[in-house]
């Protein structure tokens, strides 16, 4: 494998003409968190900037290219019904190659986690094109938790020349697997600079997020646990756990569930099964980015099982209860931001019900600081892409 100084020894400084940076993602959570970093290219006259969407989320990847005002270049449009892991890895790797090919990038950019980001760092790799690792470093320790998640970041950390990591311990977590210390840089997470942007459009244009105003008064009153939950490894008996968990929750008369319910049906049969027609929980359709922004804004607590949570929440002062055993985030649960519950239904219910009735508890982890960033991310990631 060809390392990272060897790589950039290929391919070296552009020599002052604007590098050529391509950007590739496919997923909501890889948009949100890219669209701040896109944005910095644009405007930067070190660069000229290109995006390849993968289409791996279709509708959710889409509400946030729309908001975020960011063009794609090249849409792979990739999402098939119930693909399997290995046929989308195959499809991503060889469309993306093909966009590689034709625009013949100095750096690819890729972020995460996904199914994208792998066969992005890996289409590069093959080309020889050095990639940069944007939330570079996380890890769970545990290569089915999150799956497939853990493998795939690990795999694209072997690869990248630059490794962005949004945190000292997601650095240290690449130190440890001999990455080259002058490759690693912590920039903080472009989650927040993307946060900070939307408030402020809500801010000023507050229709935006107007969609969630009836059921605000539905629930006027009440306290608001918001739930996301999704990850693969929770099919089954986990799924049906958090369902009988929040059917619990709901029992409460002081509270109120907002659910945005993810479309893949292994967590959308379940759900609606346990949960639909009950009179404190509203199982809604997926959030666009600004809607999703107002749930944070009004929740009292977070509940579940999404990564971007974990850094979303508590920059707005809302905890986090983490619906899983493992967390690549633990930068989060050190800080007292988060809290890992599992899947089973009596600790969720047992740690809501602590943080509802014991408010020591509750404003320890709302006044906890985010361990995150400060929303200044986008650019410390443009000024290393131009001066690596």
């Amino acid at each position: 494998m060809l390392d990272a100084n060897a790589t950039l020894a290929v391919y070296g400084p552009c020599m002052g003409k604007p590098r050529r940076i391509l950007t590739v993602f496919g997923t909501r959570p890889e948009a949100i968190k890219l669209f701040p970093l896109v944005h910095a290219l644009e405007r930067d006259p070190r660069f000229v900037s290109r995006v390849c969407v993968s289409g791996q989320h279709r509708g959710m990847l889409d509400q946030v290219l729309a908001i975020s005002g960011v063009t794609a270049d090249h849409d792979l449009d990739l999402m098939q019904p119930d693909q399997t892991l290995d046929g989308l890895t195959a499809a991503l790797l060889t469309g993306l190659g093909r966009v590689m090919d034709v625009e013949q990038p100095d750096w690819v950019v890729v972020q995460g986690d996904t199914a994208t980001a792998l066969a992005g760092a890996l289409a590069a790799y093959y080309r020889r094109i050095p990639v940069a690792h944007v939330e570079a470093g996380l890890r769970s320790g545990d290569i089915h938790h999150p799956w497939p998640e853990e493998v795939n970041r690990k795999a694209i950390g072997a690869i990248a020349a630059l490794h962005l990591a949004p945190t000292e311990t997601a650095a240290a977590a690449l130190l440890r697997e001999n990455c080259d210390p002058a490759r690693v840089h912590v920039t903080g997470n472009t989650v927040i600079d993307a946060l900070h942007w939307i408030t402020g459009r809500i801010a000023e244009e507050p229709g935006l997020a107007s969609g969630l105003a009836e059921l605000e008064q539905r629930f006027a009153g009440k306290r608001i646990v918001g739930v996301t939950s999704h990850r693969r490894e929770s099919f089954g008996g986990g799924m049906t756990s958090i369902a009988s968990a929040i059917r619990r929750i709901a029992d409460r008369s002081d509270v109120a569930v907002i659910f945005p319910v993810h479309l893949n049906p292994n967590v959308r049969t379940v759900m609606h099964e346990a949960l639909a027609g009950l009179e404190n929980v509203a199982l809604i359709e997926p959030l666009d980015y600004p809607h999703f922004a107002r749930l944070l804004g009004i929740a009292t607590l977070m509940l579940t099982d999404s990564g971007g949570v974990q850094e979303e929440a508590p920059a707005l002062g809302k905890p986090v209860l983490v619906m899983r055993e493992t967390t690549e985030r633990p930068e989060g649960i050190a800080a007292g931001t988060a809290r890992l519950v599992g899947t089973d239904a009596d600790r969720i219910v047992s740690e809501v019900t602590r943080l509802l009735d014991d408010p020591a508890a509750y404003a320890a982890m709302a006044r906890a600081h985010n361990p995150f960033g400060d929303g200044l991310n986008a650019g410390r990631i443009a000024d290393l892409l131009a001066s690596a």
